[in-house]
Protein backbone atom coordinates (compact mmCIF):
# COMPACT_ATOMS: atom_id res chain seq x y z
CA UNK A 1 0.00 0.00 0.00
CA UNK A 2 1.43 3.36 -0.94
CA UNK A 3 1.99 6.11 1.55
CA UNK A 4 -0.49 8.39 -0.25
CA UNK A 5 -3.21 5.74 -0.10
CA UNK A 6 -2.57 5.26 3.62
CA UNK A 7 -2.86 9.03 4.13
CA UNK A 8 -6.13 9.22 2.19
CA UNK A 9 -7.64 6.26 4.02
CA UNK A 10 -6.53 7.57 7.42
CA UNK A 11 -7.98 11.03 6.73
CA UNK A 12 -11.26 9.52 5.51
CA UNK A 13 -11.64 7.29 8.60
CA UNK A 14 -10.57 10.06 10.97
CA UNK A 15 -13.12 12.43 9.44
CA UNK A 16 -15.91 9.87 9.81
CA UNK A 17 -14.98 9.36 13.44
CA UNK A 18 -14.15 12.97 14.25
CA UNK A 19 -17.15 14.65 12.69
CA UNK A 20 -19.53 12.07 14.15
CA UNK A 21 -17.94 12.43 17.59
CA UNK A 22 -18.09 16.23 17.48
CA UNK A 23 -21.76 16.10 16.48
CA UNK A 24 -22.63 13.43 19.03
CA UNK A 25 -20.54 14.90 21.83
CA UNK A 26 -21.92 18.40 21.34
CA UNK A 27 -25.49 17.04 21.37
CA UNK A 28 -24.86 15.04 24.54
CA UNK A 29 -23.40 18.09 26.26
CA UNK A 30 -26.29 20.31 25.17
CA UNK A 31 -28.95 17.65 25.85
CA UNK A 32 -27.56 15.33 28.55
CA UNK A 33 -30.71 13.19 28.51
CA UNK A 34 -29.66 11.95 25.05
CA UNK A 35 -32.99 12.91 23.50
CA UNK A 36 -31.49 14.95 20.66
CA UNK A 37 -29.81 11.88 19.17
CA UNK A 38 -32.26 9.22 20.26
CA UNK A 39 -30.43 7.77 23.26
CA UNK A 40 -32.28 6.46 26.28
CA UNK A 41 -31.11 7.17 29.82
CA UNK A 42 -31.93 3.55 30.61
CA UNK A 43 -28.79 2.57 28.68
CA UNK A 44 -26.77 4.15 31.49
CA UNK A 45 -28.27 1.82 34.10
CA UNK A 46 -25.05 -0.21 34.48
CA UNK A 47 -22.73 2.78 34.19
CA UNK A 48 -21.46 5.30 36.73
CA UNK A 49 -23.30 8.10 34.87
CA UNK A 50 -26.73 9.57 35.56
CA UNK A 51 -26.83 11.31 32.17
CA UNK A 52 -24.74 11.72 29.02
CA UNK A 53 -23.01 15.00 29.93
CA UNK A 54 -19.62 13.53 30.95
CA UNK A 55 -19.62 10.89 28.17
CA UNK A 56 -20.41 13.74 25.76
CA UNK A 57 -17.35 15.70 26.89
CA UNK A 58 -15.13 12.63 26.57
CA UNK A 59 -16.58 11.80 23.15
CA UNK A 60 -16.09 15.35 21.90
CA UNK A 61 -12.50 15.61 23.12
CA UNK A 62 -11.07 12.09 22.82
CA UNK A 63 -12.69 11.08 19.56
CA UNK A 64 -13.74 14.39 17.98
CA UNK A 65 -10.94 16.81 18.73
CA UNK A 66 -8.11 14.28 18.60
CA UNK A 67 -9.33 12.98 15.23
CA UNK A 68 -9.27 16.51 13.82
CA UNK A 69 -5.78 17.09 15.25
CA UNK A 70 -4.63 13.84 13.62
CA UNK A 71 -6.15 14.92 10.28
CA UNK A 72 -4.34 18.26 10.51
CA UNK A 73 -1.08 16.50 11.39
CA UNK A 74 -1.38 14.25 8.34
CA UNK A 75 -2.20 17.16 6.04
CA UNK A 76 0.80 19.23 7.16
CA UNK A 77 3.11 16.21 7.15
CA UNK A 78 3.92 16.32 10.87
CA UNK A 79 6.27 13.58 12.06
CA UNK A 80 3.89 12.71 14.88
CA UNK A 81 0.93 12.04 12.56
CA UNK A 82 1.37 8.24 12.47
CA UNK A 83 1.47 8.07 16.27
CA UNK A 84 -1.66 10.21 16.47
CA UNK A 85 -3.46 7.85 14.09
CA UNK A 86 -2.47 4.84 16.20
CA UNK A 87 -3.51 6.68 19.37
CA UNK A 88 -6.89 7.59 17.88
CA UNK A 89 -7.42 3.99 16.85
CA UNK A 90 -6.66 2.83 20.40
CA UNK A 91 -8.96 5.44 21.93
CA UNK A 92 -11.81 4.71 19.53
CA UNK A 93 -11.56 0.95 20.00
CA UNK A 94 -11.37 1.39 23.78
CA UNK A 95 -14.35 3.78 23.72
CA UNK A 96 -16.43 1.25 21.80
CA UNK A 97 -15.44 -1.68 24.04
CA UNK A 98 -16.24 0.26 27.23
CA UNK A 99 -19.52 1.46 25.73
CA UNK A 100 -20.59 -2.09 24.88
CA UNK A 101 -19.67 -3.28 28.37
CA UNK A 102 -21.55 -0.44 30.08
CA UNK A 103 -24.74 -0.68 28.05
CA UNK A 104 -24.46 -4.48 27.82
CA UNK A 105 -25.56 -4.47 24.19
CA UNK A 106 -23.83 -4.58 20.80
CA UNK A 107 -25.24 -2.59 17.91
CA UNK A 108 -24.17 -2.55 14.26
CA UNK A 109 -22.58 0.89 14.75
CA UNK A 110 -20.34 -0.59 17.47
CA UNK A 111 -19.02 -3.09 14.94
CA UNK A 112 -18.51 -0.39 12.30
CA UNK A 113 -16.75 2.03 14.63
CA UNK A 114 -14.73 -0.73 16.30
CA UNK A 115 -13.54 -1.79 12.86
CA UNK A 116 -12.59 1.81 12.06
CA UNK A 117 -10.60 1.91 15.31
CA UNK A 118 -8.69 -1.25 14.42
CA UNK A 119 -8.07 0.02 10.88
CA UNK A 120 -6.68 3.28 12.28
CA UNK A 121 -4.28 1.34 14.49
CA UNK A 122 -3.08 -0.75 11.52
CA UNK A 123 -2.80 2.23 9.16
CA UNK A 124 -0.90 4.27 11.74
CA UNK A 125 1.42 1.34 12.46
CA UNK A 126 2.13 0.82 8.74
CA UNK A 127 2.83 4.53 8.38
CA UNK A 128 5.41 4.51 11.19
CA UNK A 129 9.02 4.34 10.14
CA UNK A 130 10.80 1.04 10.89
CA UNK A 131 12.92 2.82 13.51
CA UNK A 132 9.85 4.10 15.35
CA UNK A 133 8.17 0.70 15.17
CA UNK A 134 11.23 -0.88 16.74
CA UNK A 135 11.35 1.75 19.49
CA UNK A 136 7.68 1.07 20.37
CA UNK A 137 8.11 -2.71 20.65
Amino acid sequence: MTKLLLHILAVFLLLINGLGAIYGGANLIAFPDGSSIGLSLSWLEHSPFENYFVPGIVLLLANGLLSMIAVAAILIGALISALLVVLQGILLTGWILVQMLLIQTVYFLHVVMGTIGVLLMVIGWLHLSPERRQALK
